[in-house]
């Protein structure tokens, strides 16, 4: 079964919690006959699709529960005339961010919408600056917004609830794109117009099978209405047991070891439940940067963790994205940073490596939530200090963090290849010299192990 094509109500029961979906109050308002433009034979088109739908506009708007945490919902009916969007849709959607806003509620949109209806012209068109303006106020409010992505998500729906919203979920195969199928140059590919395409180039943040899209929608509102800390996280327990690097060179071939813990199996051990949220919104995304939302000791904390690899542009843009979304909702931020350093390749040039890299400098630098930093590996220049947390950045035994990759300096200074590991020295990049110079808080130890997260100094 698909929910791509099911009509709007059947959509929210489909999600919801049974029983628990409750319609909102459709705003008062008319139309003259045949609507703003006197377009010939408009109001026998509604009529014909309220027979067909048993509705009377093209969305159906309410609250349910989904996994026991009540929202906002609005639901299109693509049967009623193909889910456009007018002045009475516009009335509608308008009520339900108003609500949404006043009772303290999460938004979440399912959306299966070709466009502004024809027959109203401009002012059908000017029900996404209305739509923009609520999502705005919401956003303002500290109220995160979903979107479900059916078939089809196409133009101004696209365009505002849906690319808007915090969090971008999509059915597989469901057509997902601006243009629509009819207006769409005739040589398109048609996979750039896809709830998969759009996963890849980094606007949708999962693509998500019918039969696991209520528990993951229930998990997203769980996780995003869970109770906030008032003060930092703490940073993970190390995962490999360690004595301290003998040399600068012994930690920085320590932290390049393939077999040593990576990411994954820090966000894994740390979070009883977690979320991602994938891509920059902007065309890309970085499979070396692991971005989103879980839940620790039954708190929200969000997260954006480096994997080894140089990060590019993307990488930044989305960690930056979730620093700011977490900075709004008002929770916590964990980050790992574990990078040779930028990606500093041609293309990663051509994709703003300098902007995106100063962009997440900027994301951390405002964010009013506490951010906490554990340093898992390598630690390689600007691109690792862009997701670094001042003053709240510890380090594990197998870590290091230096200005430049010791064989770089060494080649700057003119030195010989085999110098690098004196460089090291120079350096001092060794985990207890970040704490010694007050650049790491601490040296994290493995869990159970006394001073866990204490300070470790001297060499």
């Amino acid at each position: 079964m698909t929910t791509t094509r099911l009509p709007a109500r059947a959509a929210v029961h489909s999600l919801a919690d049974p029983g628990s979906f409750s319609e909102l109050p459709s705003p008062a308002g008319q139309s003259p006959p045949d609507g703003p433009l006197a377009w010939s034979g408009y109001d026998d088109s509604r009529a014909r699709a309220t027979a067909r739908t048993g509705e009377g506009e093209s969305v159906v708007t309410g609250t349910a529960r989904f996994g026991g945490a009540e929202a906002t919902v609005v639901s299109f009916e693509f049967g009623f005339l193909g889910g456009s969007l007018g002045e009475r849709t516009g009335d509608r959607l308008e009520a339900a961010y108003a609500h949404a806003r006043a009772h303290r509620l999460p938004l979440v949109s399912l959306i299966a919408t070709g466009g502004s209806r024809m027959q109203e012209g401009m002012l059908a068109l000017t029900q996404l600056q209305r739509v923009a303006r609520q999502c705005v106020l919401t956003r303002a409010a500290g109220l995160p917004q979903l979107a479900v992505l059916r078939d089809p998500t196409t133009g101004g729906g696209w365009a505002t609830l849906g690319a808007g919203a915090d969090v971008v979920l999509a059915l597989p195969g469901a057509q997902v794109g601006f243009a629509g199928s009819r207006v769409r140059p005739a040589d398109a590919d048609p996979a750039a117009y896809t709830a998969e395409g759009q996963f890849a180039a980094g606007h949708v943040d999962a693509v998500v099978d019918p039969e696991e899209l209520p528990g993951t929608l229930a998990d997203w509102l769980r996780v995003l209405a869970a109770p906030r800390t008032g003060g930092p996280v703490a940073p993970p327990a190390a995962l490999a047991d360690v004595p301290p690097p003998a040399t600068g060179w012994d930690a920085v071939l320590r932290s390049r070891h393939p077999d040593r813990p990576h990411a994954g199996a820090y966000l894994d051990a740390y979070f009883a439940l977690r979320l991602p949220l994938s891509g920059d919104r902007a065309g890309g995304r970085d499979p070396g940067m692991l971005c989103g939302f879980g839940l620790r000791e039954g708190r929200a904390v969000a997260y954006a963790a480096q994997c080894g690899t140089a990060t590019r542009p993307a990488g930044y843009r989305t960690a930056a994205r979730v620093v700011r979304l977490a900075d709004r909702l008002g929770i916590p931020v964990l980050t790992l940073v574990d990078t040779p350093g930028a990606a500093n390749d041609a293309a990663a040039e051509r994709a703003g490596a300098g902007p995106a890299i100063a962009d997440a400098f900027a994301a951390l630098a405002a964010a009013t939530v506490p951010v906490t930093t554990l340093l898992i590996g390598e630690g390689g220049s600007g691109g690792a200090l862009a997701l670094a947390a001042p003053g709240n950045t510890w380090v594990t035994p197998d870590s290091y963090f230096s200005v430049i990759a010791p064989e770089l300096a060494a080649a700057i200074l003119k030195r010989p290849p085999q110098a690098a590991p004196a460089t090291a020295d120079q350096l001092r990049v060794r985990p207890q010299d970040l704490v010694d110079l007050g650049v790491a808080r601490g040296v994290v130890r493995p869990a159970g192990e006394a001073g866990e997260a204490g300070e470790a100094g001297g060499s």
